[in-house]
């Protein structure tokens, strides 16, 4: 994309004819194939090095939390 042009110029002009809508039936199917793929994503456990990860992140704003309550006294 140049430095001149906008953004949305790049896109389809949606009023012309075949300017870049899907025919609904295909619409529907990719509509369906995402949710169904995000939906098993989302289902899926957290993985053990995430949950590790996040309490250590935890832990460390806790300390860091009561060094800044020390420093207030």
């Amino acid at each position: 994309m140049s430095r001149n042009k906008k953004p949305d110029e790049d896109l389809p002009d949606q009023s012309s004819p075949g300017g870049g809508k899907l025919d609904p039936q295909i619409r529907d199917y990719v509509a369906r194939s995402l949710q169904a793929h995000y939906e098993s994503i989302i289902r899926a456990p957290v993985p053990d090095r995430f949950l590790t990860l996040l309490a250590e992140l935890e832990e460390q704003e806790k300390k860091a939390g009561e060094g800044k309550d020390d420093e207030r006294r």
